[in-house]
């Protein structure tokens, strides 16, 4: 089946791309953590397709548990202001976590969420993220898997969104602008 692209969408990776890498950052963090059974944690809702995918690439018993935060709301830039919306489910407490997300750019939500967690004593904490937009970074921040690094573009797709809009695309792309 030929993929459909809405014709504001640029494709920049394409699914056998995204499977690919993910496949190949799932066996790093296989050999990174042998002997651990981390807990992936998805920053809700733009790294949702890519932590279960990577959950699924990594060879070991893994578990999943997911927060949100917001700094975006409905608009294409951050407020720079971070809140959280929903916590964990589990307690991370001596276990080894990968926080998952979707795209890193200011930066600022990665390091709320590093601050919240590392306040919480887990043994490790790694971060992966399918896409780093580095031209975007304001604040520094440790990312330890990276697919690919990125422009200051606007991303959708494969979980990322426009007020809510093409998450579920299979690809990754560039949304011009209208």
């Amino acid at each position: 089946m030929t993929p459909q692209y809405p014709p504001e969408v640029r494709p920049l990776r394409s699914a056998e791309e995204i499977r690919q890498r993910v496949a190949e950052l799932g066996a790093e963090v296989g050999r990174d953590c042998a002997g651990e059974r981390p807990i992936l944690v998805g920053v809700l809702k733009g790294a949702c397709m890519f932590q279960c995918d990577l959950a699924r690439a990594v060879p070991l018993e893994v578990e999943l548990d997911h927060l949100s935060v917001s700094s975006y709301g409905r608009e294409r830039s951050s407020s720079g202001m971070v809140h959280l919306k929903s916590d964990l489910a589990g307690d991370i407490a001596g276990r080894h976590v990968l926080l998952c997300e979707g795209v890193v750019d200011s930066g600022r939500s990665l390091a709320y969420i590093m601050e919240l967690l590392r306040a919480r004593g887990p043994a490790s904490l790694r971060v992966a993220t399918l896409l780093d937009k580095r031209p975007c970074r304001q604040v520094e921040v440790p990312l330890d898997y990276v697919g690919w690094t990125v422009g200051a573009d606007f991303l959708v797709g494969y979980g990322l969104d426009a007020a809510e809009r093409y998450r579920n695309l299979p690809f990754v792309g560039v949304l011009e602008e209208q």
